[in-house]
């Protein structure tokens, strides 16, 4: 089954928002088994809006239409629904009366634009919205089905999972589909094709694989469409065992993880603690390990040593170090992610010093050359990227590395423990 949506809003088009709410109707539909076959942000002009309808009605036979229902003057898609399905409006009182229920709720009046609220297509059938005015809205025409809903994220959110996606359960067949995502960290995007090749080679026609490269690393996304979830997952589950016999240094965690709540996990697992000292990242890898819920049973704290001054004065890092190597070497790294475990105690810590840009960059070390070191007490592991001239990108690879060495770090002495 095939659904087109379009987003209504000249607020879209210049840029004033971000349109979220495709994103997210996309992801739930994909979750039904349903394929979006294209989406399409358009102005709020009646012209412009049936032209779109009747483009949309000739490839697919439902569209999902958010926007345009607000009580305002500049909110016309009801008018131009009603010219485009040849109906009128009329008053409904089931919506009004939930209009009436919500603002005596909310201690607000009734007035002409709240009661224009209720003013529904006469051909329509109607989705009622607890969370708002607008009522979601059901047409037929020529074999296609339209679903309008509102704009408001929290609206269109209440109406698709409670009227929307029953209604299409129920009125269409739809296929099951199943996800999995890897998450690795550690080879870039040519090198992990290549390595896993024979493994990708071999999955079978109805499991699908997905290449997503970012700056945190590439995840692999195994799609398996059918009619048996169980049978689907269980699959999936084999040829992820399969590739962790490859790859499994480079697997960090699967779907929603991130390498920081692994990490933690790992952190709680053994009772262990972690600490950082930033220059480049100015505080990122901290935000990245506090973000997580209970993280305050392994992480202390953070010194973000962006000034030489600091770098001497609460990191004992000698003034000739400075001056013979330079902030940005593996001696004043490595000194800072020791002297990090020894001030806050910790197990392990982690420490960045680099040249993040746009400037500041030499021709020895130009902008992007960033020094990672990971340690655990005297124990400290050192490394050189260059990552670009891309300040963010810089800051957003340097956190993700800096964590993967942490990782790394933390395996090699859980297993030196083991075998012992």
């Amino acid at each position: 089954m095939n659904i087109d949506i379009i987003t209504i809003g000249d607020e879209i088009l210049i840029g004033q928002i971000v349109d979220t709410n495709s994103a997210w109707m996309a992801q739930k539909l994909n979750e039904e088994g349903i394929n979006v076959r294209q989406i399409t942000s358009i102005s709020d002009d009646p012209e412009h809006i049936t032209e779109s309808f009747t483009e949309a009605a000739k490839r697919v036979n439902l569209v999902l239409v958010t926007g345009g229902l607000g009580p305002t003057k500049d909110d016309k898609t009801k008018d131009t629904i009603c010219s485009y399905f040849n109906t009128r409006l009329i008053s409904s009182s089931e919506v009004l009366q939930n209009i009436e229920d919500l603002l005596s709720k909310r201690g607000i009046g009734l007035n002409r634009l709240n009661r224009d609220q209720a003013l529904v297509p006469e051909s329509s059938r109607i989705f009622q919205n607890k969370l708002g005015t607008a009522p979601g809205l059901l047409l037929e025409k020529d074999g296609c089905s339209f679903i309008f809903m509102p704009g408001v994220p929290y609206e269109m959110k209440y109406l698709m999972e409670f009227e929307v996606l029953p209604y299409l359960r129920n009125s269409f067949q739809t296929s099951t589909i199943f996800h999995r995502t890897v998450l690795t960290q550690g080879l870039p995007e040519s090198m992990l094709a290549e390595k896993i090749a024979d493994w990708e080679d071999a999955l079978p026609d109805y499991i699908k694989l997905a290449y997503l490269p970012s700056p945190q690393g590439v995840r692999l996304r195994l799609s398996a469409r059918g009619k048996d979830h169980s049978e689907m997952e269980a699959e999936i589950g084999v040829r992820i065992k399969a590739l962790e016999q490859l790859i499994k240094a480079n697997i960090y965690g699967f779907d929603d993880e991130s390498p920081a709540g692994t990490i933690g996990k790992i952190l709680t697992e053994k009772g262990w603690t972690v600490s950082t000292a930033e220059s480049c990242t100015g505080g990122a890898i901290a935000r990245l390990f506090t973000e997580n819920p209970g993280s305050s049973l392994y992480f202390k704290g953070s010194l973000v040593a962006y000034s030489n001054e600091i770098k001497i004065n609460l990191l004992g890092i000698a003034e000739e170090t400075l001056a013979r190597h330079g902030a940005v070497s593996r001696e004043v790294v490595e000194k800072m992610a020791t002297e990090a475990c020894r001030l806050m105690n910790t197990d392990f810590s982690v420490a960045t010093s680099g040249i993040a840009g746009p400037g500041g960059g030499t021709e020895e070390k130009p902008v992007g050359t960033v020094w990672i070191a990971v340690a655990h007490g005297d124990e400290v592991i050192s490394q050189l990227y260059n990552f670009g001239n891309d300040r963010e990108r810089n800051i957003i690879r340097t956190g993700q590395t800096a964590l993967f060495m942490l990782r790394k770090l933390m395996l090699s002495y859980n297993n030196s423990m083991e075998n012992n």
